[in-house]
């Protein structure tokens, strides 16, 4: 009976793989931190360790390089989100039997855990010439980065590609705020940074901001700066993203996220067009052109009471909703062939390109994580693929079945809104409804599963 050990700080989410991994013949132990669970492994006998990448006094990284020095026999699978991918792919480069990215079902960790014990490398073997964690050092070159939204990707063939192109060629070389909607992962980075592009500020700075990320007490320091002293840990005069954008555009991201507060003072500073460092008394004037982007219903939110008409209407001088994957199948071989050559490049690999059932499961799979979950899947099935066509062994166990819903265009498939619903009550299913955890695993806020959770009526504990 193989041993697995499982590192995870949520007890609920620990226990409910422990439990399925028994029920399905593994002896299991499952530890929160990774002091207790190193004991364990000194005392022989581990098949396999699960660990999480982000614990709370601990690496997932770093656990996993402590693991494959002192007990090379044990295989390691990385626990991630869709957004480490890069961090994912550079455990495995370190030793790393594999990784699976969250939201994942109990069936679809199964899968990888078999995969893993199946090729376990045997106790003392070196590592050779074809192994991913020497491909890069026979010549110590670093790694080019990974295709991200900072990218301008390509343009796809799709009418709604060419809908949306024609938006931004629109409005680009104008002084308007844009709103830029969709559902996460479908490319808002990439659409606001074409905007920067092709507009007159082309040379001046693009700055992104992540607003789901800022802590509303920190808030305005992050945007309009401070100065020393004007709070504990204020050693220094620092200027905001609003001074750092000058000449340029200010990218806001999950703007829906902002406080109530917050977005007082953000609209303040685009009607004023300047901006009070905290603690000071000067009015700095700013020239920066506004792109925000948001995964939620905003003309919802104003209807709600939960953000500020006037600042939507200051904010949305022209909306552009980005399509999600699943309503651009004809630019799916596009991005697959683009994905593959920015995965050989980053990983340094041949792979010539993809047997035709892996192009027939990329059209009829739904992409609940739209284009930033195929291009991670790409990158992943580059780096398993060892130089050979990619073929449906290396795609994640999540997409080797035909449990995920029907794409437009079958007469079967489910309304965005379904999906989301369905998507959300999963997520929350596996998490034994904490909701913290829950917004982890869809690799969105808190709060805006909060939204999600009343706007679709959902009962939850």
């Amino acid at each position: 009976m193989p041993k697995i050990l499982i590192i995870e700080d949520d007890a609920a989410f620990g226990q409910m793989l422990s439990r399925y991994l028994e029920r399905n013949g593994y002896q299991v132990q499952c530890f929160p931190g990774a002091e207790p669970a190193m004991e364990s492994l000194d005392r022989g006998g581990v098949d396999l360790l699960l660990t999480d990448l982000r614990l709370p006094a601990s690496d997932g990284i770093e656990i996993m390089e402590s693991v494959k020095k002192k007990h090379p026999e044990t295989a390691v699978i990385i626990m991630t989100g869709y957004a480490e991918v890069e961090t994912a792919v550079s455990s495995m480069k370190k030793g790393a039997a594999d990784y699976i990215s969250k939201p994942f079902t109990p069936d679809q960790l199964q899968v990888v855990i078999q995969q893993a014990l199946a090729k376990k490398r045997p106790a003392g073997r070196k590592p050779g010439a074809g192994d991913p964690e020497t491909s890069r050092a026979k010549d110590n070159q670093p790694l080019p980065s990974l295709p991200s939204d900072k990218s301008p990707g390509i343009s796809g063939v799709s009418e709604a590609s060419k809908k949306l192109a024609g938006h931004i060629e629109l409005v680009a070389p104008t002084a308007m705020s844009v709103l830029l909607t969709g559902e996460s992962g479908t490319g808002k980075e990439v659409a606001a940074r074409n905007i920067h592009r092709q507009s007159k500020r082309r040379k001046g700075p693009f700055v992104a901001v992540d607003c789901g990320a800022i802590p509303a007490d920190l808030a305005a320091s992050e945007f309009f700066g401070h100065i020393k002293g004007s709070f504990t840990g204020a050693v220094q005069d620092k200027s905001g993203y609003f001074e750092a954008a000058e000449g340029g555009t200010l990218f806001l991201d999950e703007v829906g996220n902002l406080s109530y507060e917050n977005q007082v003072q953000l609209l303040r500073a685009l009607q004023e067009r300047t901006v009070r460092r905290v603690g000071g008394n000067r009015e700095i004037p700013v020239d920066v052109r506004i792109v925000t982007a948001t995964n939620e219903d905003l003309a919802r939110a104003v209807r709600e009471g939960d953000f500020r008409e006037d600042l939507y209407h200051r904010l949305n001088e022209f909306s552009i909703s980005i399509p999600a994957l699943r309503d651009r199948q004809a630019d799916i071989p596009i991005f697959a062939e683009y994905f593959l050559e920015k995965a050989n490049d980053y990983l340094d690999r041949t792979c010539p390109g993809y047997e035709q059932d892996v192009l027939q499961r990329f059209s009829t799979y739904a992409w609940p994580g739209n284009l930033r979950e195929f291009r991670n899947v790409v990158t992943r099935a580059v780096l398993l693929s060892e130089n050979r066509p990619i073929g449906m062994e290396v795609l994640p166990a999540s997409m080797q079945g035909d449990t995920d819903p029907p794409v437009a265009g079958t007469g079967l498939e489910l309304t965005r809104e379904e999906y989301e619903r369905k998507r959300i009550l999963s997520a929350l299913e596996q998490t034994n409804y904490n909701k913290t955890q829950a917004a982890k695993l869809l690799q969105i806020t808190r709060k805006t599963l909060y939204n999600k959770i009343n706007r679709y009526k959902l009962t939850v504990p």
